[in-house]
């Protein structure tokens, strides 16, 4: 049988041929590439020569490029169009993965070759590119086992494993309870409160189902409205408590015990590898470098964050009261606040979507992207996709040469995780005199078009589009000679700076007027809207930053201890939220068992990211606004110091290149309203 996947990729700037690609095409093909990838190891560790930078090192680098581009394919549709059955094949190829990952970094014989050239690189004139290429080899031989003993490289195979498999159950088992819940009205009284954009939503998901009345799902673009407007607190309840038990309902999806078997696992791997815990191994790897640093940093936030938050609390609360509520339930929030927005900014949510057709915020950042850094787009249908809802784009700089794929994917379905998230199908590097362009993605789940509206966007989905999109540039821009230092390949606390950075145009009137124009009439969003946006950017932001903190805090306390006499996951999880809880906890509810960015996704000790992320994304910013938010300069020093560099020397070092000086908090704290 001939199999797309381990063939030549003949198709327009040799992009995935999705439509060839069968389910039974992934595991021979998976087999195959493993089998070729050892081959190529094989090659590099019987070579019989002096051991060489070239010869060791970057042959090192440049395998495996069959079983990279496979695995791309197949784990990124795992998590954009997904069925049961390539969910079996996930748990069937990834212990194979696995075992091979740890065929290459327990290989005694390479990591000898790769030792004894690290001992000598500073007599090597190497390029930083190069020094730093030379010291994650090696580090990813030391820290994965290299220098353990057969019993312990045994072990640490057992583990690897193990934890494959199960952060694999884990998002299996939340994309279950995600699809099986919805909430069935038929009673159109049960709908007050609701905008005409979310009923005929709603309605078509019970058209879809065959279907009287309308559904609402645990969707973001069905849950949000939901519980943003509607006026009924009794189904707000119920859907409030359906969100917060997945994965903690004791049937079949629970998730609770694979919530301790993979802490407990992380905790004996890190062990094992002699670190003190899963954060002291994760973190010696991160801008913040201990599990220390990062509790002092997010207690430095909650000092300055939490009586800001209780006042906005108790103004909340007060507010509720009029309304004959005396105790906020979780369920509240977003509805309160939405009606105490309105009557302090006179603004709604509503307002502003007509001005954010999806077309529209894609032409913006689009817009905003060529004004920054000279980058074309154009949509191509020329391209194979992996769904009719993706859209392709060929991307070029102002020259017209070619830099990049896009392939965009924006509204939710069945197959799909829920959430906002960039990715490659294939990465950059350069070889044999050849700049090898990376093909990006980036999925959404945004409200769908109905039968009378396109899809118009949600403020806060403007700037979740504009956050993947800054991801996406960091991924296109990339630049350099090492794909596994081009682009995000980053520290991981510092992956999200340029993401966020973009996020900050959504709020400037120069960058709106680019795009947020009403898809009925054209006319451009009022400048009062504009204003009003500014006015709410910091609105209740102290509750925001305690919700965004408790999920940190709730990270390092699963990791940066012994999690050996964790008995449930829920009282676990109440005591580590203790101190950055403002509403009454909900017994039925557990957030730990849908965590999916520590448990499925690479953010285990590392959620604090996003925050310390913030702190250099405000402070680089800062320059934007001094100098203009499309200054040429400032943009360009950025594209160059940060975007095309990727992970190619530490991460502090590109920021300095960019800013010429170190952050501190302030910058944040200001832009928070935090800082007085």
């Amino acid at each position: 049988m001939a199999n797309p996947l381990l063939e030549k990729f003949t198709t327009p700037f040799a992009t995935a041929p999705f439509s060839k690609i069968k389910n039974e095409h992934f595991k021979p093909a998976f087999i195959e590439a493993i089998k070729i990838s050892k081959e190529e190891i094989d090659v590099i560790t019987n070579n019989t020569d002096v051991p060489t930078f070239e010869n060791t090192i970057e042959s090192l680098e440049f395998t495996g490029e069959l079983l990279d581009r496979i695995s791309s394919v197949f784990f990124n549709l795992n998590s954009a169009e997904t069925n049961d059955e390539i969910q079996k094949i996930a748990q069937e190829v990834s212990p194979m993965l696995t075992d091979f990952s740890n065929d290459v970094r327990l290989n005694e014989k390479l990591f000898k070759r790769v030792q004894l050239i690290f001992d000598i690189k500073d007599e090597l004139n190497l390029t930083t590119e190069q020094d730093t290429l030379l010291t994650n080899k090696y580090k990813s031989f030391s820290r994965n086992g290299a220098n353990l003993n057969e019993k312990g490289k045994a072990e640490l195979r057992i583990i690897d494993t193990k934890l494959s498999k199960l952060k694999l159950k884990f998002g299996e088992n939340v994309l279950a309870e995600t699809n099986a819940f919805e909430l069935h009205i038929t009673d159109n009284n049960q709908l007050k409160g609701l905008p005409e954009s979310a009923i005929e939503a709603a309605k078509m998901i019970a058209k879809q189902k065959n279907k009287e009345g309308w559904i609402f799902t645990l969707d973001y673009p069905s849950y949000i409205p939901f519980m943003t407007y509607a006026d009924d607190r009794a189904l707000r309840k119920k859907m409030a408590l359906a969100f917060g038990a997945k994965a903690f309902q004791n049937n079949e999806y629970d998730n609770q015990q694979v919530v301790l078997d993979l802490v407990k696992l992380r905790y004996k791997r890190a062990n094992l590898l002699s670190f003190k815990s899963h954060s002291h191994f994760v973190l010696e790897e991160r801008m913040a470098e201990s599990p220390e640093n990062v509790i002092i940093f997010l207690d430095d936030l909650l000092e300055k964050a939490k009586p800001a938050a209780q006042k906005e609390f108790d103004s909340l609360l007060n507010f509720a009261k009029k309304d004959g509520i005396h105790q906020l339930e979780k369920w509240d929030s977003a509805y309160y606040s939405e009606k105490l927005k309105k009557e302090l900014f006179d603004l709604e949510e509503e307002q502003l979507k007509p001005y954010f057709k999806l077309e529209n915020v894609i032409n913006g950042v689009f817009s905003v992207s060529t004004k920054l850094y000279d980058v074309e787009f154009e949509e191509i249908n020329t391209i194979d996709k992996y769904h009719d809802d993706v859209k392709t784009y060929k991307v070029t700089d102002s020259s017209g040469n070619y830099v990049a794929i896009l392939y965009a994917d924006f509204f939710p379905r069945k197959g799909k995780r829920n959430g906002a998230w960039m990715t490659s199908f294939k990465g950059q590097w350069q070889k044999n005199g050849e700049n090898s362009r990376p093909h990006i993605s980036i999925v959404c789940n945004f409200t769908k078009p109905t039968e009378t509206k396109p899809s118009l966007l949600t403020f806060n989905e403007v700037t979740t589009l504009f956050h993947e999109f800054g991801h996406a540039l960091h991924g296109m821009l990339a630049n350099t000679t090492y794909q596994s230092l081009s682009g995000t390949n980053v520290y991981w606390d510092f992956v999200e700076l340029p993401s966020q950075l973009l996020e900050n145009w959504c709020y400037e009137k120069e960058a709106l007027n680019l795009f947020a124009k009403h898809y009925k009439t054209d006319k451009l969003i009022p400048m009062d809207f504009i204003e009003k946006i500014k006015k709410t950017s910091n609105f209740l932001e102290g509750m925001q930053t305690l919700r965004q903190l408790s999920f940190g805090i709730l990270d390092m306390n699963w990791h940066e201890k012994n999690p050996s006499k964790i008995k449930s996951v829920k009282e676990f999880e109440s005591l580590a939220f203790k101190n950055t809880q403002l509403f009454p906890d909900v017994k039925e509810n557990c957030m730990s068992t849908s965590f999916s960015h520590i448990f499925q996704g690479g953010y285990s000790s590392g959620y604090y990211s996003y925050k310390w992320a913030e702190v250099l994304d405000a402070d680089a910013f800062s320059l934007f606004l001094e100098k203009g938010i499309f200054n040429k300069d400032v943009s360009q020093k950025f594209k160059e110091a940060i975007l095309t560099k990727g992970g190619t020397t530490k991460p502090m070092d590109l920021y300095l290149n960019f800013r010429g000086k170190k952050p501190t908090n302030n910058a944040l704290l200001k832009r928070a309203g935090l800082l007085k």
